[in-house]
């Protein structure tokens, strides 16, 4: 129904507390009758997608269920980024005068062509849909086809179940249990591989030593995710008390198989190459208040305390050893005051400390002898509303002073994954202007953008050096420099978002989108040649909705996106190395579409 992303530090009520930004995501309104409906839409790349819900709406003003199945199918922009996804949504709720008990099962099911490497810069001008992803070759290393089954493929199934109940209007408690299923695989065509980068003895033919061989391989993800959150609210007349706790536990096994090879070694098929697990257990408890100091004072405090173990086991896919063992224990305190001068403004201040623990990737991308650390962040905000019946205007200042938070260093990995790196001192300050005026009485126009500077104090750059291997005694692994202050990767100064919409017809809708990012840096050296240029994005939507007396509701829909065809790129990665004295770097850019749209129509009924 809805989504939002808010910056900076988040509350404590869903467990470990959102660091930097976090995204909310509101599911449908609850249907009190019954309801279907039929979505069908098609556009540019042979997209098609389709959705059906239905509903019962309150039975005997108790039990309630619904149900939704889509279904996506896509070619994608990018050569052979084809996509197609399957999901469905199940619930079913008892919901009595002081009792509701919901259970929720989710599914999802993607088989998405890859297309994560990337183009390189000097074909953008070019073939922007250029995808190396399978590519073949033959023995004397011309190109000579794509793979077709050079996919990723993933199926993961949520199980909920939620209970509320009120003791009295002062008291009540909710809690959650869970539990996520997932499980799938990434097929890859590898030409010209090492027996010995697998693990596996040189295979002999006809008395010959086979050292190298195509092979497809397929990497694993194998996972589980269960735990429970439990709250206990208390309200009484100025005071709002939440006190709650929870736990969970995920298990993730990752391992390769070798599914052929031209020459295959005994027993290569029925062993994986790799395997290793992550095993993560998370507790938290917290406590927030909210208190009404008078009419125009409220006092906001969120008390948090998590502790984290962490064990990784096993061996890598490039052989390497990841066993290690890591405990965590955070404090994350928030406090907020908000003064309200009159109904139409208002003032607010806040201070949150957030602290987040390394991530599984991180370990296993870090740099030999690289010290991994947990962030800690500490987020200040200042902010004033002004409301009234036709204009809305929020600015907020903030300063997000980060310890040891984890960059983007510019590389990717094997699978297209961001490689992160810790810097010790770094900070994210500016301002936020969010607005939404009517005028006209038939338009609306609401625009959000963000300035801010976003640093690097004292940074020190590390290029590998491809000579150490000749000489790995009076040879450096890699070459430093400190280069001072630098921008953080990925991190534009300034974003804008613009929504002007205008109703000249009863039931019909016309909007006018505009998005702008200014220029973002690939790494953290602020070097403009690896940076990626900025970018504005315009695009139109109309809705026409008609009544009938068989039909509740038909909604004609029609999307124009960049509509006027502009150039740009999203994402973008660059390796950078010294060789013999010279230095090189690898990239790849994520061009995105020109002018494309999308057309449908949903039945209500």
């Amino acid at each position: 129904d809805d989504m939002k992303v808010q910056r900076g530090v988040g509350g404590s009520s869903n467990g470990a507390a959102s660091f930097g930004a976090s995204i909310n995501i509101k599911t449908g309104e609850f249907e009190t009758s019954p309801y279907g409906e039929i979505s069908s839409a098609a556009g540019s790349f042979n997209t098609f997608k389709n959705t059906i819900r239905l509903g019962t709406g309150l039975i005997k003003e108790k039990w309630a269920f619904d149900g939704r199945v889509s279904f996506v199918q896509s070619d994608g922009y990018v050569d052979r980024a084809s996509s197609e996804l399957h999901s469905f949504y199940l619930s079913g709720g008892y919901f009595g005068k002081k009792d509701v008990f919901k259970v929720i099962v989710v599914n999802g099911n993607e088989k998405t062509y890859q297309s994560w490497y990337g183009i390189p810069k000097d074909s953008l001008a070019t073939n922007r849909t250029y995808n190396p992803a399978g590519e073949i070759f033959d023995d004397e290393g011309d190109f000579v086809g794509y793979y077709d089954n050079q996919t990723d493929n993933y199926r993961q199934t949520y199980y909920q179940a939620h209970y509320a109940h009120e003791f009295n209007r002062q008291l009540n408690l909710t809690a959650s249990l869970f539990y996520t299923r997932g499980l799938g695989y990434y097929e890859n065509y590898k030409n010209d591989e090492k027996y010995a980068d697998y693990g596996y003895h040189d295979p002999i033919v006809s008395s010959d030593t086979v050292t190298h061989s195509n092979m497809i391989t397929q990497k694993w993800l194998d996972n589980h995710f269960y735990g429970i959150n439990a709250s206990l609210n208390y309200s009484l007349n100025r005071l709002k008390l939440h006190v709650g706790t929870g736990w969970n536990n995920y298990d993730g096994g990752h391992y390769g198989k070798v599914i052929w090879a031209e020459v295959s070694p005994l027993d290569m098929y029925n062993k994986h190459w790799y395997d290793n697990t992550g095993v993560k257990t998370d507790f938290n408890i917290f406590a927030k208040a909210d208190y009404r100091v008078n009419d125009q004072i409220n006092v906001y405090i969120d008390l948090q305390y998590r502790h984290i173990d962490y064990e990784i086991e096993g061996i890598h896919d490039d052989l390497r050893d990841l066993t290690q063992i890591h405990q965590y224990n955070f404090f994350n305190p928030k406090i907020g005051l908000n003064y309200v001068f009159n109904p139409a403004h208002s003032l607010f201040a806040y201070v949150g400390i957030a602290n987040r623990e390394p991530n599984r990737s991180v370990f296993r991308d870090a740099e030999p002898g690289q010290e991994v650390k947990p962030e800690m962040l500490t987020d200040y905000e200042l902010g004033y509303k002004y409301g009234s019946g036709f204009l809305s205007l929020e600015v907020n200042l903030f300063y997000m002073d980060y310890k040891d938070q984890l960059v983007m260093t510019g590389k990717i990995n094997n699978v297209g994954a961001p490689v992160m790196t810790n810097v010790a001192d770094s900070y994210r300050t500016g301002i936020e202007f969010m607005g939404g005026v009517k005028f006209l009485k038939f338009m609306n126009w609401y625009l959000n953008a963000t300035y801010s500077l976003n640093k690097i104090n004292n940074f020190t750059e590390y290029v590998d050096n491809w000579n150490y291997w000749d000489d790995p005694e009076s040879q450096p692994y890699q070459f430093e420099k400190e280069l001072g202050t630098t921008d953080i990767s990925f991190s534009p100064d300034f974003t804008m978002s613009s929504r002007l919409s205008a109703e000249p017809l009863n039931n019909f809708t016309v909007t006018f989108i505009s998005n702008y990012v200014s220029r973002q840096f690939i790494d953290n050296t602020s070097n403009v040649e690896r940076s990626i240029d900025p970018y504005l994005v315009n695009n139109l939507r109309f809705v026409y909705s008609i009544n009938t007396n068989f039909i509740k509701q038909i909604d004609f829909l029609l999307t124009l996106n960049n509509i006027f065809n502009a150039e740009y790129e999203t994402n973008a990665w660059v390796y950078r190395y010294v060789y013999e004295g010279e230095e090189g770097n690898l990239n790849g850019y994520f061009p995105q579409a020109g002018f494309n749209f999308m057309a449908g129509i949903n039945l209500k009924f």
